[in-house]
């Protein structure tokens, strides 16, 4: 077994309030499209293209890729096509393999329209920009041993990674010019560089970093600081060229309720979010000694509850709401040490989905999700509460049984292949488990039991699906 590194020793900023509240921020009142403007003026309307250009950034998730199909996906891509929705707009994805393609492709005037980015100077020469589609905080990326970041004007010699061509870039060289700046082409790639010592931090948009942080497995950063002021206010940009254009989308854009932002984010994004403080008795605080002394206390705690936050969302699977393989590892210590301290027996379940790409295939990734959250539910119902149930990846969970023996998970895995077989699906078929069952003996390799259970689950599904394989003490050995 891979471990897992040791768990966040950190402390971080708790924004995970502040992905709601932005988000509530980041939306203007409701404007009904009907009573706008433009719809007032009828047929003294301007005329718009029949059909619209954009050009995204192919590389940005969980805001916005395009996929490995070539369709724009993401918190933007949702957003936008609500926005196009409500503008009557029909809006055709210009393809760019990277965000600094996207930008030359949008000042030449091959795309009329940019998905979502920050308003600056440099932009304001050639586009015009709608209101936020949505507000989102950047934070300091480091690396665990760096210390907390209560003013950046104190980080002299210091390495900063940043993606190229970014709004940040500009803001940072104008405002922190002792900053060393380290540019890449990619998220991955800036924090990346932070993992592997090459860069001293980064400064990037929450939302990003806890995906990407999770993606990557990269659980030895942590979010190190916030910087005020320096909140993506994340924009449509429309060729200057086409004021109407700009006008007709910024209605569809404040059409957009709180509520619908945060249904999109939370889709993308599975983060709890905690109540925000309220800061205002700090400005009553006489001193200024204490005045810092008390604001370092308050950033401090903040810190420790996103890291808090960022570390679940890191260990949860965000489909099933299960543990995730990243969690696996400590877990599996601890119930093996606790197996041979008290000489209990240690066994474990492998279960696959039986024909699971066929779901997939024949009636789409969203119902195969469903299944998938489905099978989680019924898991967990039936486990006994000493279990541990994981999403393992893909079709497939895994559950670690203390103080049980391989006939009495044998008895536990059919149980549960039984409750997923009755269970209706509303597929018109039903869904059947394989699984394979293996125990670890006092004198095993640790890592024997799980090349048992992988070969008695093999085993089940070659010899007809829908059943239940043992290994046999020093089979597949």
């Amino acid at each position: 077994m891979t471990k897992v590194s040791r768990p966040w020793r950190v402390c971080s900023v708790a924004l995970g309030w502040l992905l709601c509240a932005s988000v509530l921020a980041s939306a203007p009142a409701p404007a009904s499209l009907a009573s706008s403007p433009l719809a007032a003026q009828g047929a003294a309307a301007p005329h718009l293209p029949d059909e619209v250009t954009y050009c995204v950034d192919p590389d940005w998730p969980p805001f916005e890729q395009i996929d490995a199909q070539g369709q724009h996906v993401g918190i933007a891509a949702d957003l936008l096509k609500l926005v196009a929705q409500r503008s009557g707009l029909s809006l055709t994805l210009v393809p760019t393999a990277n965000w600094e393609e996207s930008l030359a492709a949008s000042q030449t005037g091959h795309c009329q329209l940019m998905s979502f980015l920050n308003q600056s100077p440099k932009r304001d020469a050639w586009l015009l920009f709608t209101a936020p589609l949505l507000t989102d905080e950047n934070v300091f990326i480091s690396r665990e041993e760096h210390p907390f970041i209560a003013d950046p004007a104190t980080l002299r010699g210091q390495t900063l990674v940043l993606p190229k061509g970014t709004s940040v870039e500009e803001r940072l060289r104008r405002d922190f010019p002792q900053l060393k700046l380290m540019l890449v082409d990619t998220e991955a790639q800036a924090l990346a560089a932070v993992n592997e010592r090459r860069a001293d931090l980064t400064l990037r948009s929450l939302i990003v970093a806890a995906s990407t942080i999770k993606r990557e497995g990269w659980f030895n950063l942590k979010i190190a600081g916030q910087l005020p002021g320096y909140a993506n206010q994340l924009r449509i940009g429309v060729s200057k060229s086409q004021p109407e254009l700009r006008d007709r989308l910024n209605q569809a854009v404040q059409s957009i309720t709180p509520a619908e932002r945060q249904a999109v984010v939370d889709e993308h994004v599975r983060l709890n979010v905690v109540t925000a403080l309220d800061t205002r008795w700090l400005r009553a605080l006489a001193g200024v000694l204490l005045a810092v002394l008390l604001t370092s206390a308050f950033w401090i705690r903040r810190l420790r509850k996103l890291n808090l936050q960022l570390q679940q969302a890191t260990l949860t699977d965000a489909l099933t709401g299960l543990r995730n393989r990243h969690d696996f590892d400590a877990l599996y210590e601890r119930e093996l040490a606790r197996s041979r301290r008290h000489g209990m027996a240690l066994s474990v379940v492998l279960l696959d989905i039986d024909y699971f790409k066929r779901i997939n295939d024949e009636l789409g990734h969203p119902v195969g999700d469903r299944v998938l959250q489905e099978t989680a539910g019924l898991l967990k119902q039936c486990a006994r509460t000493i279990d541990h149930v994981i999403r393992w990846g893909g079709e497939e969970f895994l559950l670690l049984c203390p103080d049980t023996s391989a006939e009495q998970a044998k008895t536990l895995a059919q149980r549960l292949a039984q409750a997923v077989r009755q269970h209706d699906f509303g597929l018109g078929r039903p869904v059947t488990l394989s699984a394979g069952v293996a125990s670890l003996a006092p004198q095993d390799a640790p890592g024997g039991m799980f090349k048992q259970v992988d070969a008695a689950l093999y085993r089940a599904k070659n010899t007809g699906r829908d059943r239940v394989v043992v290994c046999q003490h020093g089979e597949y050995a």
